[in-house]
């Protein structure tokens, strides 16, 4: 590797096999559908999406010994995008069955495959010591998540964890090696409910809705942790920090297509931001925000992530 890249991101890659149809089906009803195959996987969503925004981003990933991992590699060669990919000879690439209605809403099951055996020996400790921030999510081996955060803030490296897919084996001990938090309403709920010390019984979705900003901050700054983002859909997002809260709004008339990948594009789009703006959390939100909103006027995951050129015709048309 030539130069220390940026943004290290450590995760996951999945082969995406997504069946796109007019309504989810009801349990027991058989829908007909057209299907879609892509590159997915939070950590390689994310770290495209950095990539892409002209940022120096390594990428660290488990594939295994298949046409995917082939298909994958070559996808990375032509995204110029460094990437460390490990192949576990005896386990399948990851793949992620999607369902999409014609509103633009999803589904998804995933078989991890080769990220359940991402190793703490695959991710190199130079690499995390050089960066400027650390990226990772759930959709890999925990452990592997845990050894990389925790090396990388003893390192003063800033780390980000995007807590996505939430599991019932998460460890809240987890929290202490993160530095900025970047969950969606449903992973705010069930972290919540994951931290015995916060005691919230009976929180839920609608609970966080009617929540005021400042009660949420306060909801917040009881994880412990320096920075929480918490991801809001079509209401932006929400920056509770220790020294205040900031609404980050949403983009208005966007012609919605597919929101697979959008928190991806999120925590892709937000590390990009944070280094483009010197750590500047709010306007790296901002940047996020615009990047995952992109991303979901676009079909797929990976192919979805938006360019630095697309990005900057989205932001002067709306300046």
């Amino acid at each position: 590797m030539a130069s220390s890249p940026h943004v290290v991101v450590v995760g996951s890659i999945m082969h995406d096999l997504t069946l796109v149809c007019d309504e989810f089906p009801r349990i027991g009803q058989t829908t007909m559908g057209r299907l879609r195959t892509g590159l997915g996987g939070k950590g390689s969503n994310q770290a495209i999406a950095c990539g892409r925004l002209g940022v120096s981003t390594c990428f660290v990933g488990a594939l295994g010994r298949d046409a995917v991992a082939t298909q994958a590699k070559a996808f990375y060669r032509r995204e110029k995008i460094n990437c460390r990919l490990v192949q576990k000879p005896d386990r399948p690439t990851g793949t992620a069955v999607i369902t999409l209605n014609r509103h633009g809403e999803n589904q998804i099951v995933i078989e991890p495959g080769a990220n359940n055996h991402l190793a703490p020996a695959d991710v190199p400790e130079a690499v995390l010591k050089r960066a400027t921030l650390v990226l990772a999510q759930l959709e890999a081996k925990l452990a592997t998540t845990a050894h990389v955060l925790r090396v990388a803030r003893r390192a003063g490296v800033t780390t980000i964890l995007n807590p996505a897919p939430m599991r019932a084996d998460f460890d809240a001990r987890l929290l202490r090696h993160v530095d900025i938090l970047i969950p969606n309403e449903s992973e705010f709920v069930a972290l919540v409910h994951a931290l015995p010390e916060i005691g919230r019984r009976g929180f839920n979705g609608r609970t966080l809705t009617k929540m005021t900003p400042d009660a949420l901050h306060l909801l917040c700054r009881e994880f412990g942790v320096p920075t929480v983002i918490v991801t809001l859909g079509s209401r932006g997002c929400f920056v509770s920090q220790r020294t205040g809260h900031t609404a980050v709004p949403a983009y208005r008339d966007i012609a919605v297509v597919d929101t697979t990948g959008a928190g991806d594009a999120f925590c892709g789009g937000f590390s990009a931001g944070f280094v483009l703006h010197a750590g500047n959390v709010v306007a790296a939100a901002r940047l996020g925000t615009a990047v995952a909103a992109l991303s979901i006027t676009k079909p797929g995951a990976a192919t979805a992530m938006p360019r630095k050129s697309e990005l900057r015709r989205f932001l002067r048309a709306r300046a």
